[in-house]
C-alpha cells in the first residue's frame, strides 16, 4: 500500500477500491456456490460513491429508515429491503413504494400495517423478526437478544399467532463473528421455529458476519446455507455492511499539537474518537496506525487524543520509531465501516472529508469535504 499522502486533506475517510473488490470477491463466491441474495446493510457503510463497484456484485440494500430506503433506491438501485425497529405512521406508505422486501420487529407493529401491508402484496414481500434468544456477541451494548431486548418476537410470544401474509423470517444476533456462531444459532433457530421456517419463503439471517475476514470459514457458511435453503425450501438472505468494507478504509489525520502531561507525551490530532470513529470508545475498538505499534514498542510513545471538549476524548496510546511532529499524518487503518454513518459535528468539528483510492494508478479523489455550511444545515 502506497498511499499518497499528499493528495489527502486531513481530517479524511479513504476508502481503498483495490481492498474493496477484495472483499467483494469473497461475497461474489458466496453468492455463485449457493444462490444466496446478499445485500448492503447501509447502517454499516453507506458511502454511495462506492455502490457502483458494489452493486456488480450485491443483489441490493437493507434500510433501517426512510431516508436509507431513498438513499439505497435512488443511488443504489436493484433491491430495497426495509427493517426498522418501528414504523412512523407516516413514512409507511412511503416506504412501500420503495422497498421490495418489508420486515416487522414486533407482532404489534404486524397488526398495526397489516391492511396496509396486504394492500401491497404482490409488490412487496413482508416479514417478522423473530429473536432465538442465543447470542455469543460479548459486548453488552451490541447483544441484541440480551434479556429485555427491543428487537423480534421469541418463539414462545409467537406460538398460536396469525401470520397469513408474512412471506419470511428475519433473525439477526451476530456481530463481528465467524460461521461457526452462525451455526451454532442455527440450530436454536431450526429448534424454536421450524414449524414456521416451513411456511416462509425466505430467511434473513442478518449481518454480523464477518465474511471477508481472512481467518472466515467460508466453506462453512455455505453449508449453512445450503441446509436451510434445501430443508425448507426457502431464499437465504444475507445483509452484511461491516464485511462489504472491512480493512477497506483509513482515516488520515494529522498532528496539531505535541505536549506532556505528567508522565505521559499527548499528541492532539484533527480528528476525534468521539465524532469521528465512534467505535473506538463504543467497543471498545483499537484500531491500527501504519508505522506504529503498542506503547513502548517503539522508542517514542505517546497518547492521541481528540479535538473535541470531551474529557474521553481519547483514541489511546501508540509508539513510533520516531518522534512526532507538528504536522505529521497518521493513518488509522479499517475506518470504512461504522464511522461515516455514525460521526458528528460535535463541537463544531470539521467532519472528515471522503475520498477513493485507486491503488492501480495510485491516485487520490477527493468525492466529498464538508464546510460551515454542512455543520450550520444540521440546526436550525
Amino acid at each position: 500500500m502506497r498511499l499518497p499522502l499528499d493528495q489527502i486533506p486531513t481530517p479524511c475517510y479513504v476508502l481503498d477500491e483495490g481492498l474493496l473488490r477484495r472483499n467483494l470477491d469473497c461475497l461474489a463466491s458466496v453468492r455463485r456456490r449457493t444462490g444466496a441474495k446478499i445485500i448492503l446493510a447501509l447502517k454499516g457503510f453507506a458511502m454511495f460513491s462506492a455502490f457502483p463497484l458494489i452493486r456488480e456484485v450485491l443483489d441490493g440494500t437493507t434500510a433501517s429508515s426512510l431516508n436509507e430506503a431513498i438513499l439505497g433506491s435512488q443511488e443504489f438501485g436493484k433491491e430495497v429491503h426495509v427493517y426498522a425497529v418501528a414504523y412512523r405512521d407516516h413514512q409507511f406508505e412511503e416506504i412501500l413504494l420503495l422497498a421490495h422486501h418489508v420486515t416487522f420487529n414486533s407482532l404489534s407493529q404486524w397488526e398495526r400495517f397489516r391492511e396496509s401491508a396486504l394492500a401491497a402484496a404482490g409488490q412487496v414481500s413482508f416479514g417478522l423478526r423473530v429473536n432465538p434468544g442465543y447470542s455469543e456477541v460479548a459486548t453488552e451494548i451490541y447483544n441484541p437478544c440480551r434479556p429485555g431486548s427491543r428487537f423480534g418476537v421469541s418463539a414462545d410470544r409467537l406460538a398460536g399467532s396469525d401470520l397469513d401474509g408474512l412471506d419470511g423470517l428475519h433473525f439477526h444476533s451476530l456481530c463481528e463473528q465467524g460461521s461457526d456462531v452462525l451455526e451454532r444459532t442455527l440450530r436454536v433457530v431450526e429448534r424454536d421455529f421450524a414449524e414456521r421456517l416451513r411456511d416462509c419463503r425466505w430467511l434473513n439471517m442478518g449481518g454480523g458476519h464477518h465474511i471477508s475476514r481472512p481467518d472466515y470459514d467460508i466453506d462453512r457458511l455455505c453449508r449453512c446455507i445450503d441446509h436451510m435453503q434445501s430443508t425448507y425450501d426457502l431464499e437465504v438472505i444475507l445483509e452484511p455492511g461491516e464485511a462489504v468494507a472491512l480493512n477497506a478504509g483509513y482515516l488520515v489525520s494529522s498532528v496539531l499539537d505535541l505536549f506532556a502531561s505528567g508522565d505521559e507525551q499527548i499528541a492532539v490530532l484533527d480528528t476525534s474518537a468521539t465524532a469521528h470513529m465512534p467505535d473506538v470508545l463504543e467497543m471498545p475498538y483499537r484500531p491500527v496506525i501504519l508505522g506504529a505499534g503498542a506503547p513502548g514498542e517503539h522508542p517514542h510513545t505517546y497518547t492521541l487524543g481528540g479535538l473535541t471538549c470531551l474529557a474521553g476524548d481519547v483514541i489511546g496510546a501508540w509508539s513510533f520509531p520516531e518522534p512526532l511532529r507538528v504536522g505529521d499524518r497518521l493513518v488509522f487503518t479499517d475506518m470504512a465501516h461504522y464511522t461515516m454513518v455514525k460521526n458528528t459535528a460535535f463541537n463544531g468539528v470539521d467532519l472528515p472529508s471522503i475520498a477513493l483510492y485507486d491503488p492501480e494508478a495510485e491516485r487520490v479523489s477527493v468525492v466529498r469535504e464538508f464546510d460551515y455550511e454542512d455543520y450550520r444545515s444540521r440546526l436550525s
